[in-house]
């Protein structure tokens, strides 16, 4: 007999939630759902009840996605999480799958799809469609920046000039003209505007 699949739906958004419960009641596979609001509230029911897959939404009101899934998979080893949000941006799916997702799709999936991931990751396997398996590719063509680095590109994005942004971390210029650098090459652009506008489309910088 085929093992019935039970989902935790984690959005804090009413009308996202029942969507895609009607969407699972469809599937006989699918057992019951249980709803959360809040990554806190999120916690609470999966020590509860022990669900087999979690669809996580990665904008919440009490703490990330991405918080809310290293605590579930910190807490609960077996936590098996599918991060389901309206962005994809590469920062964002890249921190997911550090975090311990199994899976990340769109809000715009489609339920075949959404089932198909469902079932991939229930039985322990990774769901990751192509166009998120790009993104992850394009983040890892490039380091990731450091502590440092991502306070320089703040800094950067405010119009700062080098010396500015010395004086703001109590380095010389020449410091802050060193991580400048160091950031153009891992965003792998040639100049300030491109690497502001570069930082907002991947995710980094919201």
């Amino acid at each position: 007999m085929k093992k019935k699949i039970n989902i935790l739906i984690v959005d804090d958004h009413f009308v996202v939630r029942i969507g895609l419960l009607t969407s699972l009641k469809m599937n006989r596979d699918i057992e019951s759902a249980f709803e959360a609001s809040t990554g806190r509230q999120a916690i609470e029911l999966y020590r509860k009840h022990q669900p087999n897959v979690v669809l996580m939404d990665l904008r919440l009101p009490d703490m990330t996605g991405i918080e809310a899934t290293v605590t579930l998979c910190r807490d609960f080893p077996g936590a098996k999480v599918i991060i389901i949000s309206s962005f994809d941006a590469q920062e964002d799916v890249y921190r997911a799958f550090q975090a311990g997702a199994l899976g990340y799709l769109r809000k715009d999936v489609l339920g075949e799809e959404l089932f198909r991931a469902i079932k991939t990751v229930a039985a322990g396997g990774k769901f990751v469609p192509p166009e998120i398996a790009r993104s992850l590719a394009e983040h890892a063509s490039g380091s990731e920046l450091t502590p440092r680095e991502l306070e320089v590109l703040h800094l950067l994005i405010k119009g700062l000039s080098n010396k500015e942004i010395g004086g703001v971390l109590g380095a010389s210029e020449f410091t802050a003209k060193f991580h400048v650098k160091n950031i153009l090459a891992k965003l792998e652009v040639s100049d300030r505007t491109e690497a502001a506008t570069a930082a907002f489309q991947r995710g980094i910088i919201h």
